[in-house]
């Protein structure tokens, strides 16, 4: 057995889904499964009922956070087409603004050229206030994070150089988008962008294995997309989950009936170490990729806070197959079941504390800490 040590780890794409969808998830399941993943730190997606779109919103979300989470998390603010950018007055308090010009649902699709610009802008405007983000954000703003895919990529990326606002992009999973951003690099462009873990080892290829399982948005990439995004990983900054939670029943899984409309998504918060330590084993990875887009890179991205005494204790030599019982998030599935993999968590300690070991979650309900957000 070989233990390494590595930092707390940072998931910076997550849907806890509270309010509004907590049979899937709420902040207690989520977290606990982030802590069994080895993540001490989530941001959390506003894209819940009702949307995290006003200071009211987000401080209701941020109380039910600090009831219930057992590692840290920060909140995003959404734009939305009824509020747009109504979330203005508490900005400072978000880890950022999540800005959907893909697939989404309700008024979170801004599908318009107009209010794009008119958020970008009033954006800029208020860091201009506020001083962008530092490292222990003093005030500052995180970027503006975009859910953009095909054309709307190159649209969020001359609004992100007009206003001289920095942009983060969102699970970027074809060959086309990561071209574009690596261009948008080399040309000075502010730009920063994520990748899923299911996104680098699953494609096509997969889907007539996983059925509806397979369903997410961004859908799955063909093998060419998944190749571009190893060639260019020097250009991938993050790597995310989007862990977006549904139940086996939503997606039709041993119904009699297959539903017509079965919602995207995968979970993975808690299966992506285990999987990045395999491709380590593999040699397609270092563990200072891990290092480098699993901590450093969000940290430094979203101005998150340091957590002192704060690690993961991981068997690198352990080699297991991944089972649905073995999850604890709520919903019991992951599209990597039945993968061997090679790297177990052992321990997660937080802040000196003890919160996860053997298999077991050892901290209490609130015991996390809800980034950003003045305290009432």
């Amino acid at each position: 057995m070989t233990t390494l040590r590595l930092p707390g780890r940072v998931d910076a794409h997550v849907h806890s889904r509270e309010p509004g969808y907590t049979h899937k998830e709420d902040f207690y399941s989520g977290t606990a499964a982030a802590l069994a993943g080895g993540v001490t730190v989530v941001l959390d997606m506003p894209n819940t009922i009702p949307p995290t779109a006003t200071p009211e919103r987000l401080a209701e979300k941020a109380r039910l956070a600090a009831a219930k989470a057992v590692c840290d998390v920060g909140l995003f603010v959404g734009a939305t087409t009824t509020y747009a950018d109504a979330y203005l007055p508490v900005a400072t308090q978000a880890c950022a603004v999540k800005i959907y010009v893909s697939d989404t649902f309700g008024s979170l699709r801004i599908d318009t050229l107009s209010l794009l610009h008119q958020l970008f802008r009033t954006w800029a405007e208020t860091a201009q206030g506020t001083g962008y983000r530092t490292h222990d954000r003093a005030g500052g703003l995180g970027p503006i994070t975009v859910h953009a895919e095909d054309l709307m990529l190159s649209a969020c990326l001359a609004l992100a150089d007009l206003y001289h606002v920095p942009l983060h992009i969102a699970h970027v999973s074809r060959r086309s988008e990561i071209e574009l951003i690596r261009k948008a690099k080399e040309h000075g462009i502010n730009v920063t962008c994520e990748v899923t873990p299911h996104h680098l080892f699953l494609s096509t290829d997969d889907l007539g294995r996983l059925g509806n399982l397979g369903d997410m948005r961004p859908r799955l990439g063909t093998p060419d997309d998944v190749a571009a995004l190893w060639e260019n990983l020097a250009y991938v900054d993050i790597f995310a989950t989007d862990h977006a939670p549904h139940t086996l029943q939503e997606k039709g899984v041993g119904a009699a009936e297959a539903p017509a409309n079965p919602p995207p998504g995968v979970p993975g918060v808690e299966t992506m170490l285990p999987l990045l330590l395999t491709a380590v084993h593999q040699g397609r990875l270092t563990l200072q990729d891990i290092v480098g887009r699993c901590i450093n890179n969000p940290r430094r991205i979203y101005g998150l806070p340091e957590q002192p005494e704060t690690w993961v204790d991981v068997d690198v030599d352990a080699s297991f197959v991944l089972t649905n019982k073995q999850l604890l998030t709520r919903v019991g599935w992951s599209p990597f079941a039945g993968m061997n993999l090679v790297g177990r968590i052992q321990e997660v300690v937080l802040r000196g504390v003890r919160v996860y070991g053997d298999g077991q979650i050892l901290a209490e309900p609130g015991s996390g800490r809800v980034l950003f957000v003045q305290p009432e």
